[in-house]
């Protein structure tokens, strides 16, 4: 039985291969989703993706996430440095919250530096591009699963 993992993409990821390269590769979206499925399965995990420009949108899927107590990796975009909202979302987590970052957003602008999404994550992984992503979903299947209720 796999685990179901999720990936929320913030603001712009979308871009992914087309905005600078530099700092997100060259890879474009639809391939670094299709990598990312393709590696959750060889972790035993079903990983369902979303991308999104609207924080409210994002909010809402975070809700249902957190509903259904599943694990959840996250790339708020812009928005980890400016939403207090979506924080408060992923506050109600009990499963745990990843933070990502394809750049190393500390050797970036000073304003990004700030993360609400860090104030509501077990951890945060940047830097690595779209591995940043892979390294995440590792940490995700390598955490023990909560035993399995048998009826008889």
């Amino acid at each position: 039985m796999s685990t179901t993992v999720h990936i929320l993409n913030g603001p712009n990821i979308n871009m992914t291969g087309l905005r600078e390269q530099a700092h997100y590769g060259s890879q474009n979206y639809t391939q670094m989703c299709e990598s990312l499925v393709a590696h959750a399965a060889t972790l035993n995990l079903d990983a369902i993706i979303r991308q999104s420009n609207y924080e409210g949108e994002m909010v809402t899927w975070i809700h249902k996430i957190a509903e259904a107590e599943e694990p959840l990796v996250i790339n708020a975009g812009a928005y980890t440095h400016t939403s207090i909202a979506i924080m408060d979302a992923l506050k109600l987590m009990r499963a745990p919250v990843i933070e990502v970052h394809m750049s190393n957003v500390h050797a970036r602008e000073e304003f990004r530096h700030r993360s609400y999404v860090s104030l509501a994550a077990k951890g945060v992984i940047a830097g690595f591009g779209a591995d940043s992503y892979k390294l995440a979903l590792q940490w995700v299947a390598n955490q023990p699963q909560a035993p399995q209720t048998i009826q008889v």
